[in-house]
């Protein structure tokens, strides 16, 4: 299964940047989007930014995430 998750964007060059979940940074690609820049929020797949996030959307899906690790944590 693939998961794609929502990540902020703490540095661009060019057509790369990287990103941010967790105290996790890592490179991405951006050649799928237009006019990404710091401080924005990304649903990252595959090593490829795909889509510009709202950021209040961005955390709410964060905020799900961490529901369900919660919850899959309680079993």
């Amino acid at each position: 299964m693939c998961l794609a998750v929502p990540m902020k964007v703490v540095e661009v060059s060019g057509t790369r940047a990287v990103v941010e979940l967790g105290g996790v940074r890592k490179p991405v690609s951006l050649d799928l989007l237009e006019g990404v820049e710091a401080g924005e929020y990304v649903i990252v797949h595959a090593g490829f930014a795909i889509e510009k996030l709202k950021p209040d959307e961005a955390q709410k899906t964060l905020d799900l995430f961490r529901e369900l690790e919660g919850r899959a944590g309680g079993e």
